[in-house]
């Protein structure tokens, strides 16, 4: 084994191990320009190709995702023109329906009042009528009874009617009279 040594030592002094010998060189050279030259016409035409199309791609999907948040931003603008306009409608509904509802309530009072105003007038037209029968009753019942009363005192009858009808009417516009007189 020492002998290998030896001989090792003395062949690596007359060349220096960090230079390879010239024919490993020409052919590494020659190697490196052959794989050099197929991957230059081979491999990286289709690296480039490859990439292209991943750009492309990349590419297409940006211009799709910008053609989509366009469209999403336009409907966007559209439903809030349309919920402002039916907002906007809504309040015109309201609006109206108010309106509509002070009119409904303004003509309903007023054919209260007419009502109101008829059955007051039938009623003071009724309780004149009846004011009238009860006076015209009362003057008849009261006129007998005045001439009952005065035959009793004078002591005589009172039957001549239009005589007895003079002093009644007389006793009773004196009675009238005198209770206006003292309101």
């Amino acid at each position: 084994m020492h002998s290998l040594v030896a001989y090792a030592a003395e062949e690596g002094a007359a060349q220096n191990p960090l230079i390879p010998a010239w024919y490993d060189i020409i052919w590494s050279s020659l190697c490196f320009v052959i794989i050099l030259f197929v991957f230059w016409k081979v491999a990286l035409p289709k690296m480039k190709d490859l990439l292209d199309k991943r750009s492309a791609a990349i590419e297409g999907n940006i211009a799709k995702a910008d053609e989509a948040q366009r469209k999403a931003e336009a409907a966007l603008e559209e439903y809030t023109a349309q919920l402002a306009d039916a907002r906007k409608e809504a309040g015109q509904i309201r609006d109206a329906a108010r309106e509509d509802g002070k009119k409904i309530v303004a003509e309903a009072r007023d054919q209260a009042s007419v009502e109101a105003s008829r059955l007051i007038a039938a009623a003071h037209t009724q309780i004149e009528a009846e004011r009238q029968s009860a006076l015209v009753s009362l003057r008849s019942e009261v006129g007998t009874l005045a001439l009952d009363l005065a035959g009793r005192v004078i002591g005589e009858s009172l039957s001549d009617d239009d005589k007895a009808k003079g002093v009644v009417d007389r006793f009773l516009a004196d009675l009238e009279s005198s209770e206006t007189a003292a309101k």
